[in-house]
């Protein structure tokens, strides 16, 4: 996987997390132009010549080796070696892109950090999405030498070293890398997710012999949001187009294509939103031309907005798999016993929505927007905090329960279409329709 500062896919995100992929740099151009500006520059630079936050007006001579100390300071359980993977990735790549100032001779050492499977300790608190210092900090003493890398297995002997110079600390931490790495990751899934839920969807349309109507290309046209199209047109595909035999359809099947269109078409705002952060300079200071320019690129209020959006987006779509799991328990629109039951009186299916209601309490509980709450901190220097990175865990914590209210569905759906079986435990039933679906979390 080249990396070039501006290509960058969640979908490349995720492949280098979790897939082995090995990355190489297409030029360090860029990089070296900001850092040569950047051993030019006079007078007060931020982290560079002055202490950071609230210190900001304040002279210092080499701040930086103490400010990666003093910031290196993450709680809470480790995160997975995967995640740990992709945020170096994301913040090599946002170095390729040039306006760090770093020295670029670091960047080979972070591909080779990726490629042979070397990750930085970095544990799950310590950032509210204006950058993630303390990840980054961990990184960077890793690379000093005075923390130790982790590695699954034994360690090659060429362990990930440079000698960062006290003008490369903040810029090397000036960077929400990790919060943009879960982003990445939670987007690619969902969108397996929710491909995968219309095929689901397709199931149980044919097992309570539901109305194609809706789906139709000319009700498409007269409202046309694009998701909703797609969504329509690849249902509308997966049935058959014989008559109704229902005038109106409750809203788990009539108005699939609107609700879960309109969750295909905030991921892919969210998915954009992301891919442009991957691939852009978000150093404070930027160095760009002969100049230092102080900034606020490092908020990510975009990020915590498209992310709170989706999973608000996520939840309306999972609550029609809940509809449409209740008709398929239902004999007014199965001709089935209730609960799908071998004999009149047995559960059947019952537990199936126990099931699929506790998971869908989960994501209305994750669907709290984050982009509500702020923080005043440093003396009241930093004023405002976007709190994606909160955002972007809570979108990784949707993946779960949201295939779980999916495969739910997809079991009672396949149940629809077999002979009833004697009542029995469902559990492996649910799990190989987990399995069947993507996206499920590591």
């Amino acid at each position: 996987m080249e990396l070039d500062g501006a290509g960058l896919t969640c979908a490349q995100v995720h492949e280098a997390a979790y897939d082995g992929a090995r990355v190489t740099i297409s030029s360090l151009d860029r990089a070296r132009a900001a850092w040569a500006t950047a051993q030019g520059l006079r007078g007060p630079v931020y982290g560079r010549s002055t202490g950071v936050g609230a210190n900001k007006a304040v002279t210092v001579e080499a701040p930086g080796l103490d400010l990666l100390r003093s910031h290196a300071c993450g709680a809470g359980a480790p995160i997975s070696p995967a995640r740990a993977r992709a945020m170096l990735v994301v913040r090599l790549n946002q170095f390729v892109a040039g306006g760090s100032g770093i020295d670029p001779a670091v960047l080979p050492v972070l591909a080779h950090a990726v490629n042979a499977g070397f990750t930085p300790p970095v544990r799950t608190y310590g950032a509210i999405g204006t950058g993630d210092l303390t990840a980054l900090s961990i990184t960077a003493l890793c690379l000093l030498g005075e923390l130790p890398w982790r590695h699954d297995g034994a360690a090659p002997a060429d362990e990930p070293r440079f000698p960062l110079a006290s003008s490369d600390a903040l810029p090397f931490i000036s960077s929400g890398a990790a919060t943009l790495a879960d982003a990445a990751i939670a987007c690619h899934r969902l969108r397996l997710l929710l491909e995968a839920a219309v095929d689901v969807a397709a199931m149980s349309f044919t097992a309570v012999d539901a109305s194609a109507e809706p789906l139709a290309a000319a009700v498409q046209e007269a409202r046309p949001h694009p998701g909703q199209a797609v969504v329509a047109a690849r249902l509308r595909a997966l049935l058959s187009q014989g008559l109704a035999t229902r005038i109106q359809d409750p809203y788990g099947f009539r108005a699939f294509a609107q609700v879960h269109g309109a969750a295909v078409d905030a991921l892919d705002r969210t998915t954009a939103t992301i891919e442009i952060d991957l691939n852009a300079a978000t150093e404070n200071p930027l160095i760009s031309g002969t100049l230092a320019w102080h900034n606020g690129n490092s908020h990510a209020a975009p990020v915590a907005l498209a992310l709170d959006a989706l999973r608000a987006a996520i939840v309306q779509t999972a609550q029609l798999s809940t509809a449409r799991l209740a008709a398929l328990m239902d004999p007014a629109y199965t001709g089935r016993l209730p609960f799908l039951a071998r004999q009149r009186g047995e559960s059947g299916a019952l537990i199936l929505e126990y099931v699929a209601q506790d998971a869908m309490a989960v994501l209305r509980h994750l669907a709290v927007p984050v982009t509500t709450g702020t923080a005043v901190i440093s003396l009241g220097t930093e004023e405002h905090a976007s709190f994606a990175t909160q955002a972007a865990r809570l979108a990784l914590r949707c993946l779960e329960p949201l295939a779980l209210v999916l495969a739910c569905e997809r079991t009672a759906a396949l149940r629809a279409r077999q002979a009833p079986p004697q009542d029995r435990p469902l559990t492996d039933d649910l799990e190989e329709s987990r399995r069947a679906l993507a996206g499920h979390p590591e």
